[in-house]
């Protein structure tokens, strides 16, 4: 209810990762029928991505008294595919923690301060794109993919992928202010500067310094990649499925939880862990 003509401020902050983490490809269900799903996703007209009705639902009954912030590696024409229940989002962030979008508007101050920062501390996207040009072939990749200009990936094939390719890269990325990592069969590049969790700190300023959110609500995470793990790290309390990089990791900090589900079952888990530290949920205050 509305105090005063404004909105009651929220009392938790959540940021989530949308593939694998609250959406699933018919690749990544893990064996639920599509019948007990909904499409959240459409490609060309086909459907690309879906959650369970019980997650669909979950997760809208979330947006009112929780802050939830999709964060993504998507781009954000990729993420603007995407018609989640509970949106529109006041903010989302995308390309990785390169792009915060406010009521839909990617704010091109962030972009360009960040864009900054990569420039300052290691070398150019154009440099290390056409180094890992020089490292790649056809007998392995399919796509050699830039994100809105911040970073690349590779969509490779896993069965003919050289097995020391990924540490060979990274070791040559690190010292350069860059890293690499891979989530299924995409292989990332991602300079140090463009970092989910700093999107997300961002955005919690903005909400507190606006009253949207109390200065004292605790940051909720959840992803299951390794360029969730900062995210997740920084959180006050986390979470992530028992599946994707991360598992295949065995990642784990003080702070983390993981579901016993996996796959697209794994997300109402998630989103009921979300619901029972939302005080407006459990009644607590």
């Amino acid at each position: 209810m509305p105090e005063n003509g404004r909105p009651v401020r929220k009392a938790t902050l959540i940021a989530t990762d949308l593939d694998r983490t609250m959406i699933y490809s018919r690749n990544a269900f893990g064996g639920v029928p599509e019948s007990s799903t909904v499409c959240v996703e459409h490609l060309d007209g086909a459907p690309l991505s879906f959650m369970t009705v019980l997650a669909a639902e979950s997760l809208a009954a979330l947006s009112t008294p929780a802050a939830l912030v999709p964060t993504t590696t998507r781009t954000i024409e990729q993420f603007q595919r995407i018609r989640l229940p509970g949106a529109p989002w006041r903010f989302a962030i995308t390309t990785n923690g390169g792009n915060i979008l406010e009521d839909g508007v990617p704010d091109i101050d962030w972009r360009a301060g960040l864009e900054a920062a990569v420039h300052a501390i290691g070398v150019t996207l154009a440099e290390v794109n056409a180094e890992l040009r020089s490292r790649v072939d056809d007998s392995f990749v399919l796509k050699f993919r830039v994100a809105d200009e911040l970073f690349n990936y590779l969509v490779v094939d896993l069965a003919t992928l050289p097995a020391d390719f990924l540490a060979e890269w990274d070791a040559w990325c690190r010292p350069r202010g860059w890293s690499a990592s891979q989530q299924g069969r995409k292989i990332y590049t991602m300079p140090d500067a463009v970092c989910k969790s700093r999107a997300v700190a961002e955005v919690r300023r903005r909400l507190v310094d606006s009253g949207e959110l109390d200065p004292a609500a605790p940051l909720l995470a959840a992803g299951d990649g390794a360029l969730d793990a900062e995210m997740l790290r920084s959180a006050h309390a986390a979470i992530r499925p028992r599946h994707g990089e991360l598992e295949q990791l065995a990642f784990t900090h003080p702070n983390l939880t993981v579901t016993e589900s996996s796959g697209i079952r794994a997300a109402e888990e998630i989103l009921t862990w979300f619901a029972a530290a939302t005080p407006q949920l459990t009644g607590t205050h």
